[in-house]
């Protein structure tokens, strides 16, 4: 090897934090990163985007990028209601393909919407069985926070915002370029602060929360933050993305559970969770529906969502809206608390109450390795490492789902102990 030749990297010797900036060439980050990936294929260690080569069930067979082949337990998904691969929802999609082709091939706002599209509108009406509501279709549930936020809030207003909240209502708040606040986690007191010194002389305040948080699997504090916004004139929005469909009596999420719906201006669904689809849906006051229908930029200017995913989505909306729903959220109820029950008594699980089950390891230096020996011991969990959660502080976060069997959760909880083990964080975060 040539003396100014650069050792081939070690896949174990990064972290994802290391190529977020650097003092270097223009293309310096994109260019290690890529090394990086490439010698994590090399060492056969990499774990990340492996291709699923079926539908998202509880068991499922993958081929990795570094070439590696296995088959393993699926508590990576949240396909919550087993709904990805229902064979109702699965007809539907087919028949609206044969119907109505591959694609809308228009904005929602011109030529993409289709009759689908209302019947899904109305299904969601239905379900939510409030006076006066609309609803806006986004093609991403991401979307729906950064076009509705970044449609209806302005420069001159104040958006008051969870610290444990989605990057995606950050981001909303960040286009909408208003005066951005955050409060405490659940804290209904520390927005009572913001509110006391920012609403009296605002034009316009929005504050967000969530129903089931992404990260630490707990529930929004709604029934506390809600009243105290309306207290302060403020508008809510209430991102239901982990809940929707999986709690409520009717399945209407935290909001419904908590008895705050009516309350709330903003509720935002997604389609891709309980409902094993894409896209998501902005549901308030009919005449904001229209409104953000045309001034939400990634929606007016983005191709309304597919025929095949809208019929289908409809379809698990249907089936999720009546007794088939209730008895997949009792399932899934149940198996989320046997899951946080057999985990607890091995590791630290945060504060999560909810079927986003987290496993805290701690260093983030134990994040690659730590996955590859998962998915090589048959069990895919998500891994996040900083910056997705704070510096040291990665976990494996775990979705259960209603489809999940007593034998395939008591093998989790297996592995994921012998994981413990073999890293060091039983009990604890490893340090």
């Amino acid at each position: 090897m040539a003396t100014d030749e650069k050792p081939a990297l070690d896949y174990r010797d990064f972290t994802f934090d290391m190529f977020m900036a650097s003092a270097e060439g223009e293309e310096s980050e994109a260019v290690r990163f890529s090394q990086w990936i490439d010698a994590g294929n090399r060492d056969r260690v990499n774990s990340f985007e492996a291709a699923r080569l079926g539908a998202q069930r509880t068991e499922l067979d993958v081929r990795r990028a570094d070439g590696v082949g296995l088959h393993f337990l699926n508590f990576s998904s949240y396909n919550y209601l087993g709904y990805a691969a229902h064979p109702e929802v699965i007809a539907a999609a087919k028949q609206a393909l044969d119907e109505f082709g591959l694609g809308a091939c228009g904005s929602p706002v011109q030529a993409g919407t289709l009759d689908l599209h209302t019947r899904l509108e109305h299904r969601l009406i239905d379900l939510i069985g409030l006076p006066n509501r609309g609803v806006s279709l986004f093609s991403s549930g991401y979307a729906v926070n950064t076009g509705t936020i970044s449609a209806v809030m302005q420069r001159r207003h104040h958006i008051v915002v969870d610290k444990s909240a989605h990057m995606s209502i950050i981001e909303g708040a960040q286009l909408a370029r208003a005066n951005l606040h955050f409060f405490e986690h659940n804290d209904a007191d520390h927005l009572e602060a913001i509110l006391k010194e920012v609403a009296p002389a605002a034009e316009r305040v929005l504050v967000c929360t969530e129903g089931v948080f992404s990260v630490d699997g707990d529930f929004g504090a709604l029934d506390r933050i809600v009243p105290t916004a309306k207290a302060y004139g403020a508008q809510v929005l209430v991102d239901e993305a982990h809940s929707f469909l999986l709690c409520g009596e009717r399945g209407c999420g935290v909001a419904e559970q908590q008895g705050v719906l009516d309350l709330v201006d903003y509720l935002v669904v997604t389609f891709s969770k309980a409902l094993g689809g894409v896209g998501g849906a902005l549901i308030t006051r009919s005449e904001i529906a229209r409104y953000v229908n045309f001034f939400a930029r990634c929606r007016a200017f983005s191709c309304a969502l597919d025929p095949a995913v809208t019929a289908g989505v409809t379809r698990g909306l249907e089936l999720g809206g009546g007794s088939d729903g209730r008895e997949r959220r009792a399932r899934l109820h149940r198996n989320a608390a046997l899951l946080r029950g057999g985990l607890a008594e091995h590791v630290d699980i945060g504060r999560t109450t909810s079927w986003v089950v987290p496993v805290i390891f701690g260093a983030d230096r134990l994040g690659v390795p730590l996955a590859d020996w998962l998915q090589r011991h048959g069990l895919d969990g998500s891994i996040m490492m900083f910056p997705a959660v704070p510096a040291d502080e990665g976990r494996i976060r775990l979705f259960v789902s209603s489809e999940h069997t007593e034998a395939q959760i008591a093998q989790c909880i297996d592995t994921v102990r012998r994981a413990a083990d073999e890293f060091g964080f039983l009990g604890k975060p490893a340090s």
